[in-house]
């Protein structure tokens, strides 16, 4: 039992696992998690984007994006048109 509890220890060291946001670092093709966390938040909708479905980031932002269209609200907000 003392292995076990060595090692519940070290996990639970710097707070839960995989629980809540994630800090990432977004990099070129690639992002690095620097807090554990199971998702990242949109710069744009604030919508919660799970780190195995994170497709859409800016490195010189380090801010995620969930769809194509906030990359582009974000990048060039004049050039999509609001349905009226």
């Amino acid at each position: 039992m003392r292995g076990q509890s060595e090692s519940l220890t070290v996990l639970n060291k710097f707070g839960p696992s995989g629980h809540g946001e994630a800090q990432v670092q977004y990099l070129d093709g690639d992002f690095r998690v620097i807090s554990p966390g199971t998702y990242v938040r949109c710069a744009i909708t604030d919508v919660r984007i799970p780190l195995d479905e994170l497709k859409y980031w800016s490195v010189d932002l380090q801010e995620a994006y969930s769809v194509p269209t906030a990359v582009l609200q974000r990048h060039f907000p004049g050039a999509l048109k609001t349905q009226g």
